[in-house]
C-alpha cells in the first residue's frame, strides 16, 4: 500500500464487495474515483491541494487496487451500483463527485441516474456518454484499438502480469507522473488481471455498442459538469467531446495544453483550482 500523509484507510462492505476507501481532511465530501488501470493512489498529489477543505474519499474501483475482484460485474452501469452504494453505506445523502477515466465515466452515469445524490461532476480523462453515429466518431475508432489486446482472455491477462501497467500510465502522459510502480505490482494479481479483461471485455461487447447506437441520447444531465482532458490525450478527440449539447443543462469542456490522459498525476493544480470553483 503506498503511503501518503494524511490518509486513512478502511475496508467497507458493500454488497458482495470488499471496498477500498481511503480518506483523508475534513469538511464537505468529494469522491474521487479513479480509472485504469490505477487505483487510490493517482490522486496522491491532489490530495494535499484540496484535504485542508474538503473530505476527500477515495475508493478502489472493483477489481482495482485493494477493493476485491470477483468474476462478474464489471459492465459500467454496475460500477455506478457500486458507487451508489457505497454512498449508502458511508451515509453520505450527496456529496461532489470527481471522476478520472472509467471512474469519470461511472460518474456519469451515476449522475444520470441519481442526480440528487450529486453536488456536481468534475471529469477527467473521459468521454462523455451521449454519442451519437456519425461520420466524424466513426473515424475516431482507432482511438480505442488498445482495448482490443486488454480485452482478449489470455493476451489482456498476460500483460498484466508482466506489469505493463506502470509503463501504459506513462506513455499516456505528456507531463511527468512520479513513480507509477504501485500499479504494475497490484494489477499483476490474477483475479485483478482476470478484471482488466472483463471491463474492457464488457465494454467493447455491451456498453460501448449500446453507448454508440445512442443508449444515452435522450437522457438529460442535470448535474453541473466540468469534463477537463489533456489536449493530448489519445483516448478522446474533439469529435468524441462534442454532442452533449442537447443533453446537458450545465456542462463545459477543456483541454489543458501540454497534459496526457492521466490528468490528476499531471496537472494536480489544475484539477484543485477547478474543483475549488465547482464545488465552493
Amino acid at each position: 500500500m503506498p503511503t501518503v500523509p494524511g490518509v486513512t484507510h478502511r475496508i467497507l462492505q458493500v454488497g458482495e464487495l470488499s471496498v477500498h476507501v481511503a480518506e483523508a481532511g475534513e469538511g464537505e465530501p468529494l469522491v474521487l474515483l479513479h480509472g485504469w488501470p490505477q487505483h487510490w493512489y493517482c490522486w496522491h498529489r491532489v490530495v494535499p491541494l484540496l484535504a485542508d477543505r474538503y473530505r476527500l474519499v477515495m475508493p478502489d474501483l472493483r477489481g482495482h487496487g485493494w477493493t476485491s475482484a470477483p468474476p462478474t460485474g464489471y459492465d459500467k452501469e454496475q460500477l455506478a451500483t457500486d458507487l451508489l452504494d457505497l454512498l449508502d453505506v458511508l451515509e453520505l445523502p450527496q456529496v461532489g463527485m470527481i471522476g478520472h477515466d472509467w471512474g469519470g465515466w461511472t460518474g456519469f452515469l451515476a449522475c444520470l441516474r441519481a442526480p440528487e445524490r450529486f453536488r456536481a461532476l468534475l471529469a477527467l480523462g473521459i468521454v462523455h456518454p451521449f454519442q451519437r453515429p456519425t461520420l466524424g466518431k466513426a473515424l475516431q475508432g482507432w482511438r480505442g484499438a488498445y482495448q482490443v489486446p486488454l480485452s482478449t482472455p489470455l493476451l489482456g491477462q498476460s500483460l498484466m502480469r508482466a506489469g505493463i501497467a506502470g509503463a501504459l500510465v506513462r506513455a499516456g502522459a505528456r507531463a511527468p507522473v512520479g513513480d507509477v510502480a504501485t500499479y504494475s505490482e497490484v494489477m499483476r494479481e490474477p483475479a485483478r488481471a482476470r478484471a482488466t479483461v472483463a471491463l474492457y471485455r464488457t465494454f467493447l461487447l455491451q456498453d460501448g455498442p449500446r453507448v454508440a447506437l445512442g443508449r444515452y441520447a435522450d437522457r438529460r444531465l442535470t448535474v453541473p459538469v466540468r469534463l477537463v482532458n489533456g489536449a493530448y490525450d489519445l483516448t478522446s478527440s474533439r469529435a468524441l467531446l462534442d454532442g452533449w449539447q442537447p443533453n446537458a443543462d450545465d456542462m463545459t469542456v477543456e483541454a489543458l495544453d501540454g497534459i496526457g490522459h492521466f490528468v490528476p498525476e499531471e496537472a494536480p493544480e489544475a484539477v484543485a483550482e477547478r474543483a475549488r470553483a465547482l464545488f465552493g
